[in-house]
């Protein structure tokens, strides 16, 4: 073999190296690609689900910040439809308060309903012997219905008639007036007590007054939740 032969073989297995070399190299680049490729993706995705997690977290927000405004604006409505309710009941008891003073202004009328209202203050503590307290301005108008009253428990209570006791030092307080506003006040009525003081009946007419509003507190409630409505 000639010098020019083994030129062409060297130069063949040149060629060969090169190409397997170049072939290996384009693998490698393609391999390469396809990992960078993959992982590029694999970082989008991540991202992407980092991305949609935090637009969930703040979506969440706003909806539970929305529910909570909703709920507060909600309950200032309801306090204040209740504070409309309130106003509306005191301003009615206000109302019927003022209309009790012109009980007392009609003697006649006021003087049997004064023994009515002892009568039944008898009936209710069934005592031999009580203690009657009413208004200074009333004094004369309850002794002079003191007998008939005593009479009507009797009859109706099947006993001997009690011995009612009317207090000259303690009385109940005046009518309301502009010089007393804000002190205390009774529109009238009676206030009967056993002799030991333990029991104790009001069937003053302010008394009334608030048990009538009590046990008629929900139908006004009721009427006036309707209205609203």
């Amino acid at each position: 073999m000639n010098d020019a032969d083994v030129s062409r073989q060297i130069q063949q297995m040149v060629r060969f190296i090169r190409q397997e070399a170049e072939e290996k190299a384009n693998e490698i680049l393609v391999s390469a690609e396809e990992e960078f490729n993959i992982e590029k993706l694999q970082l989008v995705e991540a991202e992407k689900k980092k991305i949609r997690q935090e637009y969930e977290r703040k979506q969440k927000q706003v909806q539970v910040r929305k529910k909570i405004e909703y709920s507060m604006q909600l309950n200032a409505s309801r306090i204040k439809v209740l504070q409309a309710q309130d106003d509306m009941v005191n301003s009615m008891k206000d109302g019927a308060a003022k209309e009790l003073l012109n009980v007392s202004q009609n003697h006649h009328h006021y003087k049997n309903l004064l023994k009515d209202l002892i009568v039944q203050s008898l009936l209710r503590l069934k005592e031999p012997a009580v203690l009657l307290r009413c208004r200074k301005d009333d004094h004369n108008l309850v002794e002079s219905v003191l007998h008939s009253a005593k009479e009507e428990y009797a009859e109706k209570a099947n006993v001997f008639p009690p011995e009612i006791i009317v207090d000259h030092n303690i009385y109940l307080p005046p009518a309301p007036s502009l010089h007393n506003a804000h002190g205390l006040s009774c529109s009238g009525g009676v206030v009967l007590a056993s002799r030991d003081g333990k029991i104790v009946f009001e069937n003053s007419l302010d008394a009334r007054l608030d048990v009538a509003f009590r046990k008629k507190l929900p139908e006004i409630r009721k009427l006036l939740v309707g209205q609203a409505v």
